[in-house]
């Protein structure tokens, strides 16, 4: 039996407003292979689980698993694409600065989290399963390769969003280093949700802390971010001759 519900904590699609018995269908597969998946790995390991046995538990053939989800891994870690899709579209809002437009993604990403937690029939065991998840993915080297490799492509996402407000190219430096360091405050929201999860008494505060934390680090680049404005002009090399002073 399951003990907690990870249905609400995935990424899914939104439902259109018409739906059709076939798109239905294969919405709820999405997130029963996703969640059973997520049951498996955490219940026995992420090796120890064949891509085949989710397919029988969920009653369909393996190629339909990966019709769904190109690998393994993206059973449990699709929540990147998502955010990609986020990156996409509010670093393009030229009513926000890149730092408020990543602190608006993870406001809403921390905000589904702690509703998540607070709609399970047991907070408390939820807690501790979140805290396993993060230990199985830290403890699987190939899931910790694959969120190292979707953390590039995010990245690579950023870095062109920030030069099409800026008119520079996604390969210059300065995109390059606004966009990693964009990105890296996402680890810093984990490593603050780690840290205040069991500190805190209702779930605003666990939420109130963990964006103060987050905060805290999206000040030191703020000011360096906000300077990311328009190319800067080359200098011209000199080369010196002989004489030259």
């Amino acid at each position: 039996m399951r003990t907690v519900d990870w249905t609400a904590l995935r990424p899914r699609d939104e439902v259109p407003a018409v739906e059709g018995l076939r798109e239905r269908k294969k919405r709820l597969l999405r997130r029963q292979l996703s969640d059973t998946a997520t049951e498996m790995f955490m219940e026995r390991g992420f090796d120890a689980v064949r891509v085949a046995e989710i397919a029988e538990a969920c009653g369909v053939s393996e190629k339909t698993v990966f019709n769904y989800f190109p690998t393994k891994e993206s059973l449990v870690l699709d929540l990147g694409e998502a955010t990609m899709a986020s990156l996409r579209a509010i670093l393009a809002d030229p009513g926000l600065s890149p730092v408020d437009a990543v602190l608006k993604i993870l406001s809403s990403e921390l905000a589904n989290i702690t509703s998540w937690l607070s709609s399970q029939n047991d907070p408390a065991e939820a807690k501790a399963m979140l805290l396993r998840f993060g230990m199985l993915v830290g403890s699987t080297p190939s899931l910790r390769a694959y969120q190292r490799d979707t953390a590039d492509k995010q990245v690579a996402v950023a870095a062109e969003a920030l030069a099409q407000r800026t008119g520079m190219s996604s390969d210059d430096p300065e995109s390059q280093i606004a966009a990693t360091a964009l990105l890296a405050l996402w680890p810093i929201q984990f490593r603050a949700l780690r840290k205040h999860l069991n500190r805190t008494q209702t779930f605003e505060e666990l939420h109130d802390a963990v964006s103060a934390d987050v905060q805290r680090a999206a000040r030191l680049i703020d000011v360096g971010l906000n300077s990311l404005e328009t190319r800067p002009e080359q200098s011209e090399i000199q080369t010196s001759g002989p004489g030259a002073p």
